[in-house]
């Protein structure tokens, strides 16, 4: 394998780790509480009433299933684009309260609801959130890594010689 090759294989396992762990740890602190993670839902006022407590009880499960995904290596562009998918919707989240001038707390980590202090902290929650999508989108693009579960059950073998 080239240098070009092995760095890549390296940055796609600290994009996987950065990202993965990012989810993991979202998921774990909102799941023990799934009334919390869905006022956070509800506090963003973007979905019908109908849907809010699932998507607000699902979200730490997916959360964490995405996470580990992304950890170990499984299924990693899949796991790469779910990541991406929920990135986008949350950064359209986070713009959409900031430009109607509701002041949240992401949820992001736990807690939503109503903050005074939120609007000072929605650039930087959205510069996270576009870093984490830039990693997610190294991962869709180059979902071979160093470490990965993906290696042992998809290798590649070589073409036989003469074909």
């Amino acid at each position: 394998m080239s240098r070009v090759g092995r760095v890549k294989q390296w940055l796609g396992l600290l994009a996987r780790l950065v990202t993965g762990g990012v989810w993991i740890g979202a998921g774990l602190v909102k799941l023990p509480d799934p009334a919390i993670s869905v006022q956070a839902v509800r506090a963003y006022q973007l979905l019908p009433s109908s849907v809010v407590p699932t998507v607000g009880q699902l979200l730490p499960a997916v959360e964490i299933v995405v996470g580990l995904a992304l950890v170990a290596g499984i299924l990693t562009r899949g796991a790469a684009v779910v990541s991406a998918v929920l990135l986008v919707a949350f950064i359209v989240g986070i713009a959409s309260v900031w430009a109607r001038g509701i002041t949240i707390d992401c949820g992001c980590f736990g807690g939503g609801g109503f903050d005074p202090d939120a609007a000072s902290r929605y650039p930087w929650e959205i510069a996270r959130d576009v870093g984490l999508l830039l990693l997610s989108a190294l991962l869709v693009a180059l979902p071979r890594t160093r470490w990965a579960v993906d290696d042992l059950l998809f290798r590649r073998t070589p073409a036989p010689e003469g074909s």
